[in-house]
């Protein structure tokens, strides 16, 4: 299971790093999780928008779907014909980034599956596991697993006892780490540090972790530090391009 990053950022994207997204290879498939702004570019360099096979999404903030709508466009407009995307969503979250364009030019370009966080999904090789996590908006935490191999990602979230089922024994988990140490108060119960998730990722045997939706002009160093005085395994810090490969 092959993960490359798209872009590490939350937010807003900046000239040189695009907001949180991944794309995620397995037995064939491409599975891109969390769209946001100005990772369309990125995903162009590696693969053709139709050679997407599906898309998942945690959560409605723009920085974590924006580019879906540009990726359906680039399918729609160069080839009318070619099958639908299959998108799956938190119900309701994408209504109105998908109704932003002329009405029926992107309908026909993708296949949109809305789901309750929490919820048990069949996605390709994938069985999926939602989380219900604390954010502004309805987030779906979610647990890909595959041939015996387990991919975790936590969206955007504050603290959560499930944080730790979620990520317990994962191959990988990409988790939100929007400060290194302390949180604003005006985003505390929304959004996560990095020193928080070097707890419950170590109370959960997490095998090998990757930081991601940093603020814009946070020091990947200063993450890092903060994240290791709790996890003593393998940890980055998402970049773009960079790629991690669990299992054979």
């Amino acid at each position: 299971m092959r993960t490359t990053v798209l872009g590490g950022l939350g937010a807003f994207p900046t000239a040189h790093q695009a907001c949180a997204g991944f794309l995620v290879e397995h037995d064939g498939f491409r599975l891109l999780i969390d769209p946001g702004y100005a990772t369309l570019q990125p995903l162009l360099a590696l693969t053709r928008a139709e050679h997407v096979d599906a898309v998942y999404v945690s959560h409605g903030h723009p920085d974590h779907c924006a580019d879906l709508q540009p990726l359906v466009r680039a399918r729609v407009l160069a080839n009318r014909s070619g099958p639908p995307l299959p998108v799956y969503a938190p119900t309701g979250s994408l209504a109105g980034l998908l109704a932003i364009d002329e009405p029926g030019l992107l309908e026909p370009g993708y296949r949109l599956t809305g789901f309750t966080p929490g919820e048990t999904l069949r996605l390709g090789p994938y069985e999926v596991r939602t989380f219900a996590l604390p954010h502004w908006v309805p987030n779906a935490g979610a647990r890909f697993s595959a041939a015996g191999l387990v991919l975790a990602y936590t969206g955007d979230t504050g603290p959560s006892p499930a944080l730790v089922e979620l990520a317990r024994d994962a191959d990988l988990l990409i988790a939100e780490a929007t400060y290194p140490d302390d949180i604003p108060q005006r985003h505390a119960g929304n959004l996560s540090s990095a020193v928080e998730v070097g707890r419950y990722a170590a109370e959960a045997g997490v095998r090998r972790l990757l930081l991601t939706h940093l603020w814009p002009g946070t020091e990947p160093r200063e993450a890092l530090a903060a994240v290791r005085r709790g996890f003593a395994g393998p940890v980055e810090v998402a970049a773009p391009g960079l790629t991690v490969t669990v299992g054979r």
